[in-house]
């Protein structure tokens, strides 16, 4: 269950924390996150999409840059697609927001 999103980064709350939309860029050259001109968060993975891999190594990148335990992390849309869901178990989506942000500027 999820609401709108908060202040257009694709963060919603969402019924065990928050949810983050984003668009994965698999094979990359190294790992990497960015917002798009529309606020479109994109996170670049250098592990292929095979056998869960890409999946995989965008969990541990996000749990990461949000400073949560990689078990609080899942994806609940999108699992064989480059657009997707992920819920943060336990974490507001504006704490979700604000650490974001806060990678965005660290890595831009």
């Amino acid at each position: 269950m999820t609401t709108s999103p908060n202040r257009g980064s694709g963060v919603s709350r969402h019924a065990r924390g928050s949810a983050l939309s984003i668009v994965v860029v698999p094979r990359a050259g190294m790992s990497s996150i960015a917002q798009l001109p529309d606020g479109t968060i994109q996170v670049r993975i250098a592990a292929p999409p095979v056998n869960g891999a890409a999946n995989l190594a965008l969990l541990r990148f996000l749990a990461d840059i949000l400073d949560v335990p990689r078990s609080r992390l899942e994806v609940i849309s999108g699992a064989s697609s480059r657009r997707k869901r992920i819920v943060i178990a336990g974490l507001a989506a504006d704490e979700v927001e604000t650490r974001l942000q806060a990678a965005l500027g660290k890595r831009s």
